[in-house]
């Protein structure tokens, strides 16, 4: 079943459900879950990347359970010529060394997959907390949105073995749907 498909409006499905699975992430070749949405759905994907070491936010911080710098993955997400998210991704130095991510291109599948072929596999689960904030002035410049229009944010936390490996936090534009699958027993 794919996961992601685009509606009659233009909108693209992020599915929550399956988008972290390794077979959707590495989908004909995808460089993680929104190179993979985004092909499936059509649309022709790219990705600005930079990378760096830095401290993390405070908040950021205290869930990695770090005093000292992080890997500093930041990405502006592209649907064409047009950013529809931004990304941050914070991850603790040795588990980056480990698993070889410090540099651009981190290979079929991204992060995910290049963390759980070095033993930081995240298994099955990871919280995510979703947010509608005002966009911050350099927000809405980046994602061509009017002067404090809303933004959905999501912060993405990645586990292995209790340990918390990632916190990304995305950050969408305009032509976002959220689909996500809650228990009901």
């Amino acid at each position: 079943m794919a996961s992601n498909r685009i509606d009659d409006s233009g909108v693209i499905l992020r599915d929550a459900r399956t988008r972290y699975t390794t077979g959707q992430r590495e989908e004909n070749g995808a460089r993680g879950a929104f190179d993979a949405e985004l092909r499936r759905s059509g649309r022709t994907p790219r990705t600005e990347v930079s990378v760096s070491r830095a401290a993390a936010p405070t908040d950021v911080a205290q869930l990695l359970g770090i005093d000292g710098d992080v890997v500093v993955r930041a990405r502006e997400m592209f649907d064409g010529d047009r950013v529809i998210q931004l990304v941050t991704t914070y991850i603790p130095v040795d588990v980056a060394e480990a698993a070889g991510i410090e540099q651009v291109d981190t290979g079929v599948g991204g992060i995910i997959s290049r963390m759980k072929e070095a033993g930081f596999d995240q298994g099955d689960t990871a919280v995510e907390d979703i947010e509608l904030r005002p966009a911050t002035s350099e927000e809405a410049t980046r994602l061509g949105l009017p002067e404090g229009a809303d933004v959905l944010t999501i912060n993405h936390i990645g586990t292995a073995d209790g340990r918390v490996v990632e916190v990304t936090q995305h950050v969408l534009g305009k032509g976002w749907k959220l689909r996500y699958a809650a228990p009901l027993a």
